[in-house]
């Protein structure tokens, strides 16, 4: 029997548990974490806050697949770019189901417009360019100066000058979208057949006013349409000459003022073409064609001399005008400013010209000679004038200073005597009132000596005789110092002066 050595059994020792003291302090702190880790997480992993001018483009990451071809999510629940966007504030999302941009607003500047282009919806049908509500493509409706909250991942904007028509001009319109106009019939000879009718491509025939528009340039084109008055010089290249009567060369410069009617400018604009265009194609030619036969019904003298030169002027005037008008030109005056006759007649029209001058030359000298003796004339006789005048003002001016020393010495005399009469009657007036001060004061010593004299007597009936008062007032005043008074009473004493005053026995005892 082999002897095996048999291994030791595993000590097993006893889980060590926490008290439930420490395993209830272990919790809470677990779920105080919590609480406090879910408003962090919400406030910086959940917090959407556009500020101002910006948006928010949400793109939803769970949810229903968008059906092939879409790349905006139209409806509720479907994955992607969505069409809506946040405008500024505070807004908070879950960050796994939800991702954000934040993006700036479209401004359109002031004199600026925005045309949009969807992005997203059905393909447009063949030919058509402007977009319907659910298919791609310009946008008709245009936006205005202002600020936008547009999603870029579902529009384009594109911005174009608005259209400003200044006054005197108009803006003729040409339609870019609507019904192709098809011309398979010949048209008569009186039906328009430059100009479209309303929903139809092409140039129409109402016009803008002067004014700022905000058109979509992919809709209609505007051209602006000068309706003022011009100026066609004919001079240079554009110089008339014709054969006269007599076979010679003459040459017409002037100028030719017209302006386009408005009634009348989708049409010219769009037959004939821009202003050098009328000028070339209608102006021109009816003034070169009606010069060459009207010039030479006439010998080339007349266009020198005589009224045949202010006749043509007149009668092209009205020639331009009656064939002008059909075309929407109206022509305002014509003014034939020179006309060169060949060398042959103007070397004579010269000389007689240098005559006449001559001739007016003298005329003149013989007019400057009489208005010089006029004017001699009239001078003597403003000088005789002016001595007259100085003379009757001389004498009128001492008639005037003599009454004017007369008058100032009267008002001097009646101003002393009135003064006189014053200081008179102020000196009346001072002695009466010393009079009448002397006088109050003399009533008022009498009555003063009258009420002196009545309270002397009222006093001596009231002691009864007048001794007997005056023993009153003596012996008010000596009484308070009697002593020093009296100091003897033997004879010949102080005292003895005041023995008349003394009462009687009879007095005493009554």
């Amino acid at each position: 029997m082999n002897d095996q050595t048999t291994a030791p059994p595993p000590i097993r020792r006893p889980r060590r548990r926490l008290p439930k003291v420490e395993r209830g302090a272990l919790t809470g702190y677990i779920i105080f974490l919590m609480i406090a880790f879910v408003p962090i997480f919400i406030w910086f992993g959940c917090r959407i806050e556009p500020e101002a001018n910006e948006i928010a483009i949400l793109t939803r990451k769970t949810g229903a697949d968008l059906p092939s071809g879409q790349i905006i999510a139209t409806e509720e629940g479907q994955k992607g770019v969505q069409l809506e966007v946040l405008p500024e504030g505070r807004y908070f999302r879950n960050p796994y189901t939800w991702d954000w941009e934040i993006e700036r607003i479209t401004d359109i500047p002031a004199g600026k417009l925005g045309i949009k282009t969807r992005l997203f919806g059905k393909n447009l049908p063949q030919g058509q360019i402007i977009a319907g509500e659910d298919t791609k493509g310009i946008v008709e409706e245009v936006l205005r100066p202002g600020k936008y909250r547009i999603n870029q991942y579902a529009y384009h904007v594109e911005q174009f000058d608005a259209i400003n028509i200044r006054p005197g001009h108009v803006g003729v319109i040409t339609m870019q979208v609507g019904e192709d106009v098809l011309n398979t019939d010949p048209a008569p000879d009186h039906v328009n057949t430059f100009l479209v009718d309303d929903g139809k491509k092409g140039v129409v025939a109402k016009v803008l006013d002067p004014g700022t528009y905000y058109i979509n340039p992919y809709i209609m084109n505007v051209v602006e349409v000068n309706l003022q008055s011009q100026r066609f010089e004919m001079s240079g290249n554009d110089v008339i000459s014709f054969l006269t009567l007599d076979g010679f060369t003459v040459t017409v410069e002037g100028t030719i003022e017209f302006a386009i009617k408005r009634e009348d400018s989708s049409l010219l604009t769009h037959r004939v073409g821009d202003m050098d265009d009328i000028v070339k194609k209608v102006i021109l030619p009816r003034t070169r064609g009606f010069s060459r036969i009207e010039g030479s019904k006439y010998p080339a003298i007349d266009f020198i001399v005589g009224e045949t030169r202010q006749r043509f002027q007149d009668t092209l005037e009205t020639h331009l005008r009656e064939r002008c008008t059909d075309w929407g030109v109206d022509v305002k005056s014509v003014l034939i400013r020179k006309i060169l006759p060949p060398d042959e007649i103007a070397s004579i029209n010269r000389d007689r010209e240098v005559a006449v001058q001559d001739a007016n030359k003298y005329n003149q000298q013989i007019q400057q000679a009489k208005s010089k003796a006029e004017l001699v004339k009239q001078e003597m006789l403003a000088i005789q004038n002016k001595e007259k005048v100085e003379a009757d003002t001389a004498r009128i001016k001492a008639v005037i200073d003599a009454e004017k020393g007369q008058a100032v010495r009267i008002i001097a005399a009646e101003k002393d005597l009135d003064v006189a009469k014053v200081r008179f009657d102020a000196a009346t007036f001072e002695a009466q009132a010393v009079i009448n001060q002397a006088e109050g004061q003399r009533d008022a010593i009498r009555v003063r000596n009258i009420a002196e004299a009545g309270v002397l007597s009222d006093q001596v009936k009231a002691f009864q005789s007048g001794m007997t008062l005056a023993r009153f007032r003596l012996y008010e005043k000596v009484g308070p110092r009697i002593d020093t008074l009296l100091t003897s009473d033997g004879v010949g004493g102080l005292g003895q002066i005041f023995t008349p005053f003394l009462p009687k026995a009879k007095e005493v005892a009554q």
